[in-house]
């Protein structure tokens, strides 16, 4: 179809339905998208075959720094995405206009890896072409539009929803959907890692691509084993939001660096690669000599890395059963590893901002015993997870928000879908 008869479509409500499984709110999404095909149409002009995509980002529901010691995950796909509005161009250029950026535009015969291009969208959109293309899938030239609400800096991975997007896209409109949402999630990575030139686990892209709540075992990284867990958390009686406490980012490059460092000093120290792999009675019963030889700080992170994988199988099962109490309890216990074992609510080099440790005590005496709450993603600085009764949401933004400023607190839902083509009825 042609943008007029698109945004006919959308405003008579042919994607009632898709927008409200995908966002809740069908008024809203309805105004995003016909601004992002006028957007379209104002770079590229009118046009026949547009398409309408969409890729998520995501929260981590379970596993706070497993995921580099080839531990357990729980992931869950968000309502706040990166969209695309899309036209195949017959041609060997691939063009991407993103809301607020220059366009990036590129020869989908050249897709080497550029040096210049590290640290750039144009890379991950040619390492994903390059994916493709290395597993024997079509690609081809397209124009788009992209628009995103997935917060940067918030642990929401909007790096991994925009490469899930630009897969998305091509399997589409090139490979009529007949690529898995797990090749999607390592195209993504490849993308990520070699393109891009960020090390990432598997973990982001698996949960944009694959939806819902997304249970992984990343025991073997290039092979996970990965379980989808269909729940509606809304059944539970609380909302889920995450907290931005603000907070820089650009100097906490070493803080993460020393989770992982210190991390493989103990995996080695009791003769592995990796702590997934460790004995942990020989560790507990050789802490004496781990700390002497890896410090005190290394074996805490070691111990909330072992205890965590076994959360994450307590948090998997109670929601395959719906209980949601249980669920909660291991996302406080969680949290309370990562403040107490784990140490990644403020950075050590700048002790007096610790506004993750800020929000986590507000909403603790908040809720008062009530639902849960935890650090969410990296840490050190950025985003706290609540899970808040429904009745005391309202209450609870009013007073976190005077805090830490008004839009602060995001309303977010697990959506079902991961990376997804909008097809209307």
């Amino acid at each position: 179809m042609n943008t007029v008869e698109l945004k006919n479509k959308i405003s008579n409500g042919s994607f009632d339905k898709e927008f409200a499984m995908l966002y809740g709110d069908i008024d809203i999404a309805k105004a995003r998208y016909i601004e992002a095909v006028d957007a379209f149409c104002e770079v590229y002009g009118d046009r026949d075959n547009v398409r309408l995509f969409s890729a998520p980002g995501r929260t981590e529901i379970g596993g706070n720094h497993t995921d580099h010691q080839h531990g357990l995950v729980l992931a869950g796909s968000v309502n706040l995405d990166v969209i695309a509005v899309v036209s195949a161009n017959d041609s060997d250029v691939a063009r991407i206009k993103s809301k607020g950026y220059n366009i990036d535009e590129l020869n989908i015969c050249e897709l080497d890896i550029k040096e210049d291009e590290k640290g750039r969208s144009k890379a991950l959109i040619r390492g994903v072409m390059a994916a493709f293309k290395q597993n024997g899938h079509n690609i081809g030239g397209f124009d788009a539009y992209t628009t995103s609400n997935v917060l940067k800096g918030s642990g929401l991975s909007s790096s991994a929803a925009f490469e899930v997007l630009v897969a998305t896209i091509i399997n589409g409109v090139y490979n009529e959907g007949s690529v898995d949402h797990i090749s999607i999630a390592k195209y993504s990575q490849l993308a990520e890692r070699e393109y891009f030139g960020k090390p990432c686990g598997l973990l982001d892209q698996m949960a944009s691509a694959s939806g819902g709540f997304t249970y992984a075992d990343f025991n073997n990284p290039t092979e996970p084993v990965v379980e989808k867990i269909n729940l509606d958390l809304s059944q539970s009686g609380h909302t889920l939001c995450v907290v931005d406490t603000g907070g820089n980012h650009a100097n906490l490059t070493g803080d993460y660096a020393d989770i992982t460092v210190e991390c493989r000093a103990v995996s080695n120290a009791l003769g592995v690669e990796f702590l997934r792999d460790a004995n942990q009675d020989k560790f507990y019963q050789s802490i004496a000599e781990i700390r002497a030889k890896c410090g005190d700080r290394a074996v805490l992170r070691a111990m909330h890395i072992f205890d965590e994988n076994n959360r994450v199988t307590t948090q998997k099962n109670a929601l395959k059963r719906g209980d949601f109490n249980t669920f909660f309890a291991a996302v406080k216990r969680s949290g309370e590893s990562s403040y107490d074992l784990l140490q990644n609510v403020y950075s050590p080099s700048n002790p007096k901002e610790q506004a993750i440790s800020l929000g986590l005590a507000l909403t603790k005496r908040f809720l008062n015993g009530r639902g849960a709450y935890r650090v969410h993603g990296g840490g050190f600085a950025g985003t706290i997870q609540c899970y808040i009764p429904n009745r005391m949401f309202d209450e609870y933004k009013a007073i976190i928000e005077k805090v830490f400023g008004a839009g602060s607190c995001i309303k977010i839902f697990v959506r079902p879908v991961g990376g997804y083509e909008l097809k209307g009825d």
